[in-house]
C-alpha cells in the first residue's frame, strides 16, 4: 500500500505539470521530425562552373545532375568559388581538364568529383590529356578530414550549449533563493541587474569558451587557418548570446527541471541549421529557420576562420549578428524583470 501510494504521488505529480507532460510528448516528435526530414532529404546537386568552354566541347559533357554556370574568365569564376556561389570550376588545357575545388566539405568534394568523373567520361575517349582529371583547392585538401569541417560547428555548439544550461540554471537559483527578488526590491534599475548579472556570469563563461576552443584546436588539433583571436571573439559573442538567452528562459522556469526542458526545443533545433547538415539537402520548408538561430552564424563564423581562413571582412556580418542576438535578449530579459517583478 505504501509502495501503491508512492506512484500514485508522482504520476499526481508529472501529470500536474502540463510542461513536462506536453514535452515527454512534443520534444520527442519534433526531434524525430527534424532527423527524418535531415536525412530523408535530396542527394546533394553539384554547383559547377565552367571557364571558356569550347560549345563543341560544352555540348557533350553530360550536365545532368548538376548546376551549371558558364564563365567569361578564370577571375569570374575564382571569385565566385571564393563567395561559395559554386562548389568547383573547370577549365580546359593542352594538359586536360583543370579542376578547382572549394575544397571546405568534404563531403561536396566528394559528390563533386564524383560528377565530375561521370559528366567528362564522353570526352575522354582515346585522348589521354582528357583522360587525366587535375585537381586542385582553394581551401583544405584532399587530406582533409571530416572532423575538421565538423569541427567548428561542434566547437560553437558546445560552447553555446554549456553556457546557455550554466547560465539557466544558475539565474534560477538566484530567483528561487531570494537572491534576485531582494535586487528587485532595491533601488538598482533592472537593466543594471541585467547587465550586472551578464558581466558576473559573462567573466567565467569568456574563460570556459577560451579553454574549449584552445583545447579543441592546440590539442585535438582541429584544423586552423586562420588567426586563434577571430576564434576566441566569436566564441565570446557566442557565449554571450546563450548567457542571455539562458538567463531570459529562465524567468518562465520554476525548477531546474523545466530549465532543462528547453534544451530540445531552443538549443538541439539549432543543431540541425547550423552547417553541420548541408541545408541544400534539407526541405526547402524547413531550412528557412537557420538564419533565425544565433549557432547558424557562429558556425558559418568559424568555418570561415578555421577553415578557410578568412579574417575581419568575411566574418563581421556574423560577429554583428551575434551582437544583435545578445542585444535583444537583454531588452527581453529587461522586460522579462518587468514582468515576473513578483518573483
Amino acid at each position: 500500500m505504501r509502495i501503491r501510494a508512492l506512484v500514485i504521488r508522482i504520476l499526481r505529480q508529472i501529470t500536474r505539470d502540463k510542461r513536462t507532460m506536453g514535452l515527454l510528448l512534443f520534444a520527442p516528435i519534433l526531434v524525430l521530425t527534424m532527423l527524418h526530414l535531415v536525412f530523408n532529404g535530396d542527394d546533394y546537386q553539384p554547383k559547377i562552373g565552367f571557364v571558356s568552354v569550347q560549345e563543341a566541347v560544352f555540348e557533350k559533357i553530360d550536365q545532368a545532375g548538376a548546376a551549371i554556370t558558364e564563365y567569361d574568365n578564370e577571375k569570374e569564376a575564382t571569385d565566385a568559388l571564393a563567395n561559395q556561389e559554386i562548389d568547383a570550376y573547370v577549365q580546359f588545357d593542352s594538359s586536360g581538364p583543370e579542376t578547382i575545388l572549394e575544397g571546405s566539405d568534404p563531403s561536396v568534394n566528394a559528390a563533386t568529383i564524383k560528377w565530375l568523373q561521370t559528366a567528362l567520361k564522353p570526352l575522354q575517349g582515346n585522348n589521354e590529356a582528357m583522360q587525366k582529371l587535375q585537381i586542385d583547392y582553394l581551401h583544405g585538401s584532399s587530406e582533409m578530414g571530416q572532423f575538421d569541417y565538423f569541427g567548428p560547428v561542434l566547437l560553437g555548439f558546445f560552447v553555446f550549449f554549456f553556457v546557455f544550461l550554466i547560465a539557466g540554471v544558475s539565474f534560477l537559483r538566484e530567483r528561487t533563493t531570494g537572491t534576485l527578488e531582494r535586487l528587485l526590491s532595491s533601488p538598482l534599475r533592472k537593466w543594471e541587474i541585467v547587465i550586472g548579472y551578464v558581466i558576473g556570469f559573462g567573466l567565467f563563461t569568456v574563460i570556459q569558451a577560451s579553454i574549449i576552443a584552445a583545447y579543441a584546436i592546440y590539442v585535438l588539433g582541429m584544423l586552423m587557418e586562420g588567426a586563434f583571436g577571430y576564434v576566441l571573439l566569436i566564441t565570446l559573442l557566442l557565449s554571450l548570446t546563450a548567457l542571455t538567452l539562458g538567463i531570459l528562459l529562465s524567468a518562465f522556469a520554476n525548477n531546474e527541471l523545466q530549465m532543462i526542458q528547453f534544451i530540445p526545443i531552443v538549443v538541439v533545433p539549432q543543431i540541425f541549421f547550423s552547417g553541420l547538415f548541408n541545408l541544400d539537402t534539407i526541405s526547402e520548408w524547413l531550412n528557412w529557420i537557420g538564419p533565425y538561430t544565433p549557432l547558424y552564424y557562429a558556425a558559418d563564423a568559424l568555418r570561415n576562420v578555421m577553415v578557410r581562413g578568412y579574417g575581419w571582412e568575411e566574418i563581421q556580418i556574423d560577429l554583428l549578428v551575434l551582437a544583435g542576438f545578445s542585444i535583444l535578449f537583454m531588452l527581453l530579459n529587461i522586460l522579462a524583470l518587468r514582468k515576473y517583478r513578483k518573483i
